[in-house]
């Protein structure tokens, strides 16, 4: 019983604490600096888009706004079987700005979208965005300095989680992501970041692969084949896009637990990604796959320390059960003040680890978890 509690501790403390600690220390003992210039190639922007009506217009004009050469940027949009207006609103966008829409009658998965904007794509870099994040207009050309250095191959921007003009969002979701940022700001430091953030990200096309069909975390298959090419993957903080820091409990817990079930995917996708193929293998593990163990080394650890006699179990049991039990006040809604803070941030863990369990579920069981908007 011994052995399985500090087992799990070890594993609970290296997912939270002793990765990030390891990043921190490498990307100043050994930096690997990015060689950014001036550097201006022609660029397409990819989205694919289902029944987008109410933000696509937004999103368009959010794109075409963007301080980048017009003669040397296009936009490519593919609707996924769209059943409400995104069609007429691409139509009538084509005749106002650089756009080519691929209306699809028949909806076959952002996959597949994108390999079909991939196919006609003219631009030296490819930009990968989403519908509903609105980009800051010197964004892309943030992120094309950074292809000057001939060893960079992927770049990921930097998505806010709140209101440009108030600022981005420091509880619960908000917290955990300037948490999530800071390991991919070290990650990039020193090496290579694993993954990308999905709302803006930009990859030199000559790197560029078909997406399997149903692949779920393209942002994440896309740059480690990237990687796997033998170039960088690197982050750039200073290109951004914002984005609403909580879309509903809901919907929240069930985009967490595809983005999770997709780690298993990448898995039977791609099981080059455990081999030496992997140049950042031990990046992966620590990044994403220690992650999907960490919620049965917290019931371990729990279950452990009830059986198990001593002071540091004791005091190990009354933190345990002090941590979940501030996830219930905000769960009820009832912390305030500095409270509520702490509060936040323990229910936002107590989320992500079930929704680690949940996806594990999803995969024993063999359930899928398809692409929505």
């Amino acid at each position: 019983m011994k052995f399985a509690f500090w087992a799990a501790a070890l594993v609970i403390g290296y997912t939270y604490f002793g990765y990030a600690g390891w990043l921190w220390l490498r990307s100043r003992w050994s930096p690997w600096p990015i060689q950014r210039g001036s550097y201006v190639p022609a660029v397409s922007i990819v989205m694919v888009v289902r029944n987008e009506a109410a933000v696509l217009e937004r999103k368009l004009q959010n794109l075409a706004s963007l301080k980048y050469p017009e003669n040397l940027r296009e936009i490519l949009v593919v609707s996924d079987g769209s059943s409400d207006e995104t069609n007429d609103i691409l139509s009538s966008y084509a005749n106002q700005i650089n756009l080519r829409a691929l209306l699809k009658e028949q909806s076959q998965g952002k996959a597949a979208g994108l390999n079909d904007a991939l196919a006609t794509a003219q631009g030296d870099i490819v930009l990968f965005t989403d519908a509903r994040q609105m980009i800051e207009s010197g964004a892309l050309g943030l992120l094309v300095e950074n292809f000057a250095d001939p060893t960079v191959g992927c770049v990921s921007g930097e998505l806010m989680l709140g209101d440009p003009t108030s600022g981005e969002a420091a509880r619960g979701m908000g917290l955990y992501w300037q948490i999530e940022k800071k390991v991919r700001e070290w990650e990039s430091g020193s090496g290579s970041v694993v993954g990308a953030t999905g709302a803006i990200y930009a990859v030199r096309r000559n790197l560029l692969i078909a997406v399997p069909t149903d692949t779920i975390l393209d942002d994440v298959y896309i740059p480690m084949q990237v990687v796997r090419q033998g170039a960088r993957v690197i982050f750039d903080p200073r290109a951004r896009a914002w984005d609403l820091p909580d879309l509903g409990k809901s919907r929240e817990f069930n985009r967490k637990v595809r983005t999770l079930s997709g780690n298993y995917q990448l898995l039977q996708l791609a099981p080059w990604l455990l081999s030496k193929q992997n140049p950042i293998r031990f990046e992966f593990l620590s990044h994403k796959l220690i992650r999907l163990v960490a919620p049965f080394a917290l019931l371990i650890a729990l279950l452990a320390s009830c059986f198990l006699a001593g002071p540091i179990y004791r005091i190990a049991l009354i933190l345990q059960l002090a941590f979940y039990g501030l996830s219930l006040l905000a769960m009820m809604q009832v912390a305030k003040g500095p409270l509520a803070r702490m509060a936040d941030a323990a229910y936002t863990f107590v989320v992500l680890n079930t929704a680690a369990a949940v996806a594990f579920a999803n995969f024993v069981r063999g359930r899928k978890t398809v692409w929505v908007r």
